[in-house]
């Protein structure tokens, strides 16, 4: 019977690991673990921030350096003001960084990507991207795309008589 019980002991225990496992690489997976210290803040404008959400990534050259904190209108420009949170350790990026809404993959997850620029001085705390691009939503460019074959189909010259 003792015998027993360790056994029963040990796959307990075995079974409990492999949750905490699979609980820790959902967290990793989903990005709602927080990794890192605290950073600076900074502020870009956008006219379309598209499917962008709080707490998606900010990258740089395809490394993750930092997350999206905040979303919202701006009331003197109405335009989206996104706010996002740089890791300290990236404290040396130009003022003339410029940002632009991408997505991962055909469909994926938008993000900002960051890119950086030639200034001697760096960006501070609560700084603000004065170089941004929006978004590109799908439905805008196939909304253009038929707008434009629709005015070329327009303008053609009657059928020739048979």
């Amino acid at each position: 019977m003792p015998a027993s019980k360790t056994v029963e002991i040990a796959v307990g225990v075995f079974v409990a690991l492999g949750f905490a496992a699979l609980f820790m690489l959902a967290l990793k997976v989903s990005g709602i673990s927080h990794e890192g210290g605290e950073g600076y803040r900074v502020r870009a404008h956008f006219e379309n921030v598209g499917g962008l959400k709080v707490r998606s990534p900010v990258s740089m050259a395809g490394v993750r350096i930092g997350r999206v904190t905040a979303i919202s209108v701006d009331p003197q420009r109405f335009d989206a003001l996104v706010e996002m949170t740089i890791e300290r350790r990236y404290d040396n990026l130009p003022v003339d960084t410029s940002a632009k809404i991408l997505t991962s993959g055909l469909l994926g997850e938008q993000y900002v990507g960051l890119e950086a620029g030639g200034a001697d001085a760096v960006l501070q705390d609560g700084s603000t991207l004065k170089l941004t691009q929006s978004a590109l939503v799908l439905e805008n460019i196939i909304g253009q795309f038929l707008f434009s074959k629709a005015a070329e189909g327009g303008g053609s010259a009657a059928p020739a008589k048979p």
